[in-house]
């Protein structure tokens, strides 16, 4: 009863819909323009292909944006949704590595072998190199392709490297949470190095200065440098607001009054990076290109709830299935659009962008059989129906096995303590262990996480494997229809086992001690030669794995710590 009392209460903010002023002439504190050119638009046209923005912040909750009733400032971003089409019916991935492999390929994590949890530094293990890439794409069809900000994508080699993998240029991290302003990262109790690249060399220059005032300053510097006339991809991918939470002081004042630390640090960042993709818009307009953009804004996965975000009244946070975690905020500005001013509840998935932007570009995408992705401009422009209809959104067979879970639950077709999630039409069916699952409000208490700590108790001991919600009229996920529904289970299952028989095996390869920045220069970096490249478990087909054999300069190094972690786990456990 307590929670749904909450959850009642989360529909009164959810409701405020409020934009806030938002003044284009006032310089922003992480400006590094002078003046404003607001110049007269013209009408909006296809004569050329358009500039895309592709903005991605990280961890940002589906709570934390001015026009879905939080209490942090983001005018910005309010501004550019209320004139642009907010996308509310628009879902990502639970965690960093899936959300970003499956926007730079257009296929899901099943498709890719990345399937199960994140791509970590110390493994030799990155996007498969198979793969042509969305930057990709983008270059074939006369594009500039830039990226800014995190990677996360793998680096264990010079190939996997994002200017090996479409982008002209590239400033930005390659793990997947560095210091704001060192950009240390350790991995590990004194496992540790620095992770700020310029290309593929490492800039060193660039220390002590807070990540997200830079990435909006090369975004200013790339488009100054550039001719509007000739089409530009630029991919902002913000290590805001991932922990370690860190901002400058001017935002951390502005949220003085919350008496939650975490959530007030959180909010300066919120705001901090709400200001920086304010300046990208303005160096836009300053520099020629804004009439012909396309801008799309992005989360990459739900909020952690106890590093200070929110993902209220949503169930669940990042890292789970529950809506929480795959729901993301969403919206496309751009003069192009067709019908501007609204909101879309248009069925779109990350995987999207693929085929939408290269179809923007007037790319083509015959030689790429198999996306998963579609085309979901004519919905985002026009209004038009999505050509979405359900989204795959993981079959992980690595993670923990849920303890309840069997293949007679699952009507002898699907064993149901694997972990998985899919949604088609208004349904969503959970099996396994989706992952923490309450409805947290927003942390404005001082000695949060504990006044709510007991509220996973009151889900965390049901004996279940299996749920079913009618997303539709049930989006908070309260109530469990699987008992009722059997047979929709029973279709989303056979759905399940339709996306399983496509899977290829999951990459997820162990982490090797090479990788050590200790070995490399104090920096995080390739660092496989070619004699061992092909060696380690993962990357080779099985049958050619059996048939090659290469000289591995740290076998016997590799096999020890191998030995080592296998020993530690078995005590853990």
């Amino acid at each position: 009863m307590a929670v749904y009392a909450l959850t009642g209460f989360s529909l009164v903010s959810l409701l405020s819909f409020g934009y806030l002023s938002w003044d284009w002439m006032k310089p922003s504190l992480v400006a590094d323009v002078a003046t404003d050119p607001m110049e007269k638009s013209l009408p909006p046209t296809f004569s050329r292909p358009p500039h895309i923005i592709f903005i991605l912040t990280d961890d940002q909750g589906y709570h934390d944006v001015g026009y879905h009733g939080s209490d942090i400032q983001t005018p910005t971003l309010d501004r550019l949704a209320a004139e642009g089409v907010k996308l509310e019916n628009y879902y990502i991935q639970p965690i960093c590595t899936p959300s970003r492999s499956q926007l730079i390929t257009g296929r899901y994590q099943i498709h890719t072998g990345l399937q199960h949890s994140i791509i970590r530094p110390r493994q030799p293990n990155c996007l498969p190199l198979d793969q042509v890439t969305l930057p990709q794409k983008l270059q074939e069809a006369g594009y500039s392709t830039h990226m800014v900000g995190k990677w996360h994508l793998g680096f264990y080699k010079k190939e996997c490297l994002p200017t090996r993998r479409g982008f002209d240029t590239f400033l930005g991290s390659l793990t997947g949470n560095v210091d704001y302003y060192t950009y240390d990262n350790c991995d590990g109790p004194g496992v540790c190095g620095y992770d700020l690249h310029e290309g593929e060399d490492v800039a060193w220059d660039q220390s002590g200065k807070y990540s997200t005032v830079l990435y909006a300053q090369r975004v200013s510097k790339i488009l100054a440098s550039h001719s509007p006339k000739e089409p530009i991809f630029i991919y902002v991918a913000f290590q805001a607001v991932h922990t370690p939470l860190q901002s400058p002081k001017e935002y951390i004042y502005r949220y003085r009054s919350m008496g939650n630390v975490a959530r007030r640090k959180y909010a300066a960042m919120v705001t901090c990076m709400d200001e920086a993709v304010k300046n990208i818009t303005w160096a836009l307009k300053k520099y020629g290109y804004y009439d012909n953009s396309v801008i799309v804004f992005s989360t990459d996965n739900g909020g952690q709830t106890f590093s200070g975000g929110s993902n209220w009244p949503l169930r669940g946070r990042k890292g789970t299935y529950w809506e929480g975690g795959v729901r993301g905020i969403g919206f496309v500005h751009s003069p192009l659009i067709k019908r501007k001013r609204r909101t879309s509840w248009a069925l779109v998935h990350i995987t999207d962008w693929y085929p939408t932007l290269v179809s923007l570009a007037r790319g083509n995408l015959s030689n790429v059989p198999g996306l998963d992705g579609y085309n979901v401009w004519p919905a985002i422009s026009e209004g038009k129906e999505s050509p979405r209809t359900e989204i795959l959104h993981n079959i992980d067979p690595l993670y923990n096995h849920a303890k309840y879970g069997s293949l007679e639950d699952g009507f002898g077709i699907w064993n149901t303590a694997v972990q998985a999630s899919i949604r088609v039409g208004e349904w969503k069916l959970l099996t396994g262990d989706p992952g923490y699952s309450d409805w947290i409000p927003p942390q404005t208490l001082t000695n949060f996480p504990g006044s709510w700590w007991n509220l996973e108790r009151l889900t965390d001991g049901l004996k279940k494997s299996v749920w079913l919600f009618n997303i539709t009229a049930d989006p908070y996920e309260r109530y469990d229809l699987s008992d009722q529904r059997p047979d929709v289970v029973k279709t989303l299952l056979m759905r399940l086992v339709h996306y399983n028989r496509t899977a290829i095996p999951v990459r997820y390869p162990a982490e090797n001690p090479r990788a050590h920045p200790d070995f490399n220069g104090g920096a995080w970096g390739p660092w496989a030669s070619e004699d061992d490249v092909e060696e380690w478990e993962g990357f080779e087909e099985p049958l050619k794995s059996r048939n090659k054999k290469k000289k591995c300069k740290i076998c016997k190094l590799r096999s020890f710590f191998r030995k080592l972690n296998t020993r530690l786990m078995s005590n853990r456990i």
